[in-house]
């Protein structure tokens, strides 16, 4: 087995970083001529019993792209090399071989091209910079709309596009969402929102606590945040069955000139509750068969009919309980039983949404 002398003689920038041996930091040189002398650098960190098999690959973000079409054969090495040494081998054929089907990453870039980069950098403000790759090939900028949110954007660089013009369309493109985000900004802090728990700026849907085990999940177009959404009702057939009538009844009432939750409250006659002002308890209850009211990060979502019994489960602990009962009977992906609780037979898909 080679042993770190070898691996020295062989990859000379490549060194331990401790003296067990699990951690190396350094850089691949190639060979290829049209990228010959050119430096990658990579990390190599070996569990304690120092099984290639186990180990974890850190690298630079172009090597990362470079290496992504080959990623299998890399992971099938590890497994298949008898130490270090012959990994690196193999790791940096393979690279040679991702370079030479990749004509674009062997033109050098001009001067011109990083003098151009800083200038914009330096334009824009280093506050804006949250991180830069050690190829100046890809920055990470931040950006904050005319709203005061904060956003983050990645962008790969190149020499025929300038920094600040990518960045202006970013802005740009920010605005064009901001009726958008004013719009779920008011549902997250005026309502109590179930699901999504910490919902990200990329997340179009809310669902949205009615009450008494009773919620509405709104799907919001980005592009006409002022519309009528896509709703569907979740809860127990009588409850939900009102509010289905209404909004159906409303539908002409929607007024595109308000805000997207008023409208909602016009249509179905309703005040949603918010969590600030309302605890858990107040309306709705736990899992009946986990105990739990987040599963997974999912709240309760199905809901038992009879209105004396009301209670909620979550869809894969009512399906995985009808499943283990003899009495329950499925076709296809409907399965047919009764509520844990009061015994008032149910229907559950295994995968839907209840409109």
């Amino acid at each position: 087995m080679a042993g770190p002398r070898a691996l020295l003689r062989r990859f000379p920038l490549l060194l331990p970083q401790n003296r067990r041996g699990t951690a190396y930091e350094g850089f691949v040189t190639t060979q290829v001529p049209a990228a010959q002398g050119r430096d990658f650098h990579i990390r190599v960190l070996l569990p304690e019993d120092l099984q290639l098999k186990n180990a974890r690959i850190e690298c630079s973000w172009s090597l990362k792209k470079i290496l992504h079409p080959y990623q299998h054969i890399l992971k099938q090495r590890l497994h298949s090399c008898p130490d270090l040494v012959s990994f690196m081998v193999e790791l940096r054929t393979v690279l040679e071989i991702a370079l030479k089907n990749t004509q674009d990453l062997h033109v050098p870039r001009p001067p011109e091209y990083y003098s151009c980069l800083v200038r914009d950098l330096e334009i824009l403000g280093w506050n804006k910079v949250a991180y830069v790759d050690t190829g100046l090939t890809a920055v990470k900028l931040k950006a904050e709309d005319s709203c005061g949110r904060q956003h983050l954007i990645t962008l790969k660089l190149n020499a025929k596009n300038s920094l600040l013009d990518i960045y202006n369309q970013f802005l740009a493109a920010l605005e064009s969402l901001k009726e958008f985000w004013d719009a779920l900004d008011e549902i997250d802090g005026k309502t109590w929102v179930l699901e999504p728990e910490n919902p990200t700026r990329s997340a179009t849907a809310r669902r949205i606590a009615i009450g008494n085990n009773v919620s509405v999940n709104v799907e919001v177009d980005p592009r006409h945040p002022n519309m009528l959404p896509e709703c569907y009702f979740l809860g127990a057939d009588h409850a939900v069955a009102p509010l289905r009538t209404k909004l159906n009844n409303n539908m002409h009432l929607w007024d595109p000139e308000i805000s997207l939750l008023q409208n909602l409250k016009d249509l179905l006659e309703i005040e949603f509750p918010s969590r600030a002002v309302l605890e858990k308890s107040d309306f709705a209850k736990d899992c009946g068969i986990c105990y739990a009211y987040r599963l997974d990060g999912a709240a309760p979502d199905q809901v038992c009919d009879e209105p004396r019994c009301g209670q909620p489960f979550h869809q894969a602990c009512l399906y995985e309980w009808l499943q283990g009962l003899p009495t329950s009977r499925q076709s296809f992906n409907v399965i047919f039983g009764e509520c844990p609780y009061c015994n008032k037979p149910l229907t559950l898909k295994s995968s839907t949404k209840k409109l």
